[in-house]
């Protein structure tokens, strides 16, 4: 029998009961919960937070944020308690382990009454599966849909007499123009640090590897095309240009580019605008471009990037379920979607709704060409992901930590990386 392993004390939970459950009140209002963990959206969830109430104003949300890790560590004891909140935000890492408990609320028919094919109708096929259980259910109404993107510092370009990167740049622009810069300023390249959706993941797939079969059911590191995108992305780290690990222990690769102290590094969309808003000082001196493509893949044309996305979910159980699914069903709406993507924070998923988030950097008064987000969504991976993530994605990590110190080879490292996973897998699928 399954047990919803317990991560908190008793006390916790208590507490968890007493602040996060929804309720009415002398008002006569039911109070709901919505948690987050992300600040720097914190205004555009209050935004359709507040379209929702203005239509039922006998309900009230609050909307509260908390850090990625205390988020989860409160959320698992809230839900071996029975004291989820209200509406909160399911991760892609999260939503196999927590739809496969029982969990979350089943949002599969939730619009049937509107349009049976309302989600095939309106959001992608990416953002269906990031809300997906592992029987195929949907466990989450789509929020928003994202890809990666190559940064870039303009100014350490031009020292350097190399041209910005476009749209036709490959591996071999990306290590000439790191080296060229280094060259000419002393500055670093390229930031490559150990990461998976963030780093090495996107050079896989523009390969032609994957990390995970079609079916989920075993790692793809024993590909040749895999082996070819581990070997160029962990291979970075050999050039002087490159930061060693031990440096992004202590510095981040957006620290150190908006520190003026690398040319280049990966980041999410989800970030453009609170970097844009959090270093005025680099107003004008940076932009954005497509990611790298590789120049000889093993198929297809050489172009990936991870695209991931978030959804809004409810708990399977409560005494608010009913009202905080209508919450959620709004959420899902067109209306709420273009409001939440105006505000620069996020693409909402809801196809059609992605310019307001490009017009928020104009209104803004930000010179970033964001507009290549748009395009790149035509290549983007789905997130990586199967019901034995949480229990193989550190050991994978670690393994490549092993290479960057010397520890190993990469070809050990592979080999490990794919025993790891396979045999994680088979416990889930053998559990199930």
């Amino acid at each position: 029998m399954k047990r919803f392993p317990r991560m908190m004390a008793a006390a916790l939970a208590m507490t968890l009961l007493l602040s996060i459950t929804g309720c009415g009140s002398a008002d006569g209002k039911t109070h709901l919960t919505f948690q987050i963990w992300d600040v720097a959206q914190r205004e555009s969830m209050e935004a359709i937070c507040d379209a929702y109430t203005a239509q039922h104003p006998d309900v009230e949300i609050e909307v509260q944020v908390t850090n990625w890790t205390e988020y989860w560590t409160k959320l698992e004891a809230a839900a071996e308690s029975n004291t989820m909140p209200d509406i909160f935000w399911m991760h892609t890492n999260q939503i196999l382990y927590y739809a496969d408990f029982g969990m979350l609320a089943d949002v599969t028919d939730l619009y049937a009454g509107e349009d049976p094919n309302y989600y095939q109708n309106h959001f992608s096929e990416i953002s269906i599966g990031n809300a997906s259980g592992s029987d195929g259910r949907l466990y989450g109404v789509p929020k928003d849909k994202d890809n990666l993107v190559l940064v870039y510092n303009k100014e350490m370009f031009d020292a350097a007499g190399v041209s910005y990167p476009t749209d036709q740049w490959t591996w071999d622009d990306l290590t000439d123009a790191s080296q060229k810069i280094y060259d000419k300023t002393g500055k670093y390249g390229f930031m490559a640090y150990n990461d998976d959706q963030m780093g090495y993941w996107s050079f896989v797939y523009q390969a032609g590897g994957c990390i995970l079969t079609e079916d989920k059911t075993r790692a793809g590191f024993d590909q040749p095309a895999t082996r070819r995108g581990m070997e160029f992305y962990v291979g970075l780290q050999d050039y002087d240009w490159c930061p060693k690990q031990a440096y992004f222990a202590e510095t981040a690769p957006g620290t150190a580019f908006f520190s003026e102290i690398g040319s280049m590094y990966v980041e999410g969309n989800w970030e453009l605008m609170n970097k844009c808003v959090s270093f005025p000082n680099m107003d004008g001196k940076w932009d954005i471009a497509p990611m790298p493509k590789c120049p000889d893949p093993a198929s297809g044309d050489g172009r990936a990037t991870i695209s991931n996305g978030l959804c809004y979910s409810t708990a399977a159980k409560g005494k608010t379920r009913d009202i905080a699914l209508d919450v959620i069903k709004f959420f899902g709406t067109e209306e709420a979607q273009l409001l939440a993507s105006s505000y620069g924070a996020a693409i909402s998923a809801y196809n059609g709704t992605e310019q307001p988030y490009f017009d928020a950097f104009d209104k803004a008064g930000y010179d970033i060409n964001v507009e290549v987000l748009m395009d790149q969504f035509a290549y983007g991976v789905q997130n990586v992901n199967n019901a034995a993530k949480p229990k193989w994605k550190s050991p994978v990590l670690d393994e490549l930590n092993k290479v960057y110190s010397g520890q190993q080879s990469l070809d050990s490292a592979l080999d490990n990386m794919q025993k790891i996973i396979d045999t994680e897998t088979a416990k889930k699928l053998a559990d199930n």
